[in-house]
């Protein structure tokens, strides 16, 4: 069976999950594989709506089983709050359709503090970041001094791994002026917490192995996207993480071998949320009627994005680096009645055509985006379920976007409504 990967080609927001959603209703394992609870996605089914972060997207699906990897950072307070507000809106979560890797990294407070500080006394220097902890618990992963899930099924080993980690955050806390962490409190709020959590673990790479074995199909979920991965990113105006496909791997567990295909997602313009660069960023009615249009708000955060026109080069360089098979082009709908649309197709930097994205944030501050015009349409392209039904101005625009990229447009997205999809070609068709 065909296994795929879906993530995102941008910088996050590219409505990934309503197309997990709609892929997981013929998947019968969805796994996320890294991120933490800065991630959202937003489902609307049967107009019933749902927003999720550390739950993967097919918990909503009966015959599915979801899977958080080893890959991602567990804030286990927020993941219990998600669990019961989806169980308020009807959705079985338990054991038997949701799995946690042992190995997963537990987020606490000590990083959402230090997180919120770290950012407020940044000054101009401010990342963006969501304040929920993430990049302050992968560097105790990578301190190796972190609580794992499988730490809080060992209570008598679990005081001196706290000791070993606050350690480093107390004396960190020190130098800053801060209030430390009192040690016995951390235990006690991990031993009250722990019951609802070590239900769930398990080695979740031995079981996607075992699914892999029966013939199961398996959807790789990622976070964010590409332009905020920690090494392909906008440095450092990313996230703490790998948001790549080759991460589906490490972060489940699971070898190079186990995916079929790559589905990239992106939009069919471009937004972002928080600071760093953006060439084809529209800072006037433009970028306004396109964010009031697609109600362009972060699903976690609530701030309202940035929002410019399609950067073909900046997808195509993300189309390179994941390996992409196919491209899932998402909220085509809200392009409708624009009289002419932009496409970046290239740069200008210091007075010289590039064709990539550059790594230093000064260089990527200095771009000029080198702009294609397109007739646009006035037709609606809003709730469209094949091809023949979009305008031809609409199909134009999609095929040269698939030229520029250099990635086949597999599906396309035309209203937040999972069933508003057409699918060109199938990411699940087993690969020959």
């Amino acid at each position: 069976m065909g296994n795929v990967v879906v993530i995102g080609a941008q910088w996050g927001d590219e409505g990934k999950g309503k197309i997990v959603d709609w892929l997981s209703e013929r998947a019968n394992a969805v796994v996320r594989f890294q991120g933490g609870h800065n991630a959202g996605h937003t489902l609307v089914i049967d107009n019933i709506t749902y927003k999720l972060s550390l739950l993967p997207s097919g918990i909503v699906r009966p015959d599915t089983t979801a899977f958080i990897g080893n890959g991602v950072v567990i804030d286990p307070w927020a993941l219990v709050s998600e669990i019961e507000t989806v169980r308020g809106l009807s959705v079985e979560v338990g054991p038997s359709n949701l799995r946690i890797s042992e190995s997963a990294i537990l987020l606490l407070s000590v990083h959402r503090n230090l997180d919120v500080f770290r950012e407020k006394a940044a000054g101009k220097g401010k990342i963006g970041t969501t304040g929920r902890g993430i990049g302050p618990a992968y560097e105790d992963k990578i301190g190796r001094r972190a609580i794992r899930v499988a730490d809080l099924l060992e209570m008598d080993t679990l005081e001196y791994k706290i000791d070993r980690l606050l350690l480093h955050h107390n004396t960190l806390l020190k130098g800053m002026g801060l209030e430390l962490i009192d040690p016995g409190d951390l235990l006690n709020d991990l031993k009250q917490i722990a019951p609802k959590i070590i239900p769930y673990a398990c080695p979740v790479w031995r079981e996607l192995d075992e699914a892999r074995s029966r013939g199961d199909r398996i959807l790789y979920e990622g976070a964010q996207g590409t332009m905020l991965d920690i090494d392909h990113g906008t440095y450092p105006f990313v996230t703490s993480s790998n948001t790549v496909s080759a991460q589906a791997a490490i972060g489940s567990g699971q070898s190079l071998d186990a995916i079929d295909h790559i589905l990239g997602i992106c939009k069919a313009y471009t937004t972002r949320v928080g600071a760093g660069p953006f060439p084809t960023e529209q800072k006037n009615t433009v970028g306004q009627l396109i964010g009031q249009r697609g109600h362009e708000f972060g699903t976690v955060t609530g701030r309202a994005r940035r929002c410019g026109w399609f950067d073909a080069v900046m997808v195509r360089q993300s189309v390179k680096i994941n390996g992409t098979n196919g491209i899932a082009l998402t909220k085509l709908d809200v392009l409708d009645g624009f009289d002419s649309l932009k496409v970046c197709v290239g740069y200008r930097l210091d007075g010289k055509s590039i064709d990539y994205l550059p790594s230093t944030s000064d260089q990527q501050n200095r771009i000029q985006p080198v702009f294609e015009n397109f007739e646009g349409w006035s037709e609606s392209t809003r709730g469209c379920t094949s091809w023949e039904d979009l305008p031809i101005n609409a199909q134009k625009y999609v095929r040269h976007i698939e030229d520029l990229i250099g990635s086949p447009i597999s599906l396309l997205s035309t209203s937040p409504e999972r069933d508003d999809t057409i699918m060109l070609h199938d990411p699940f068709k087993d690969r020959s």
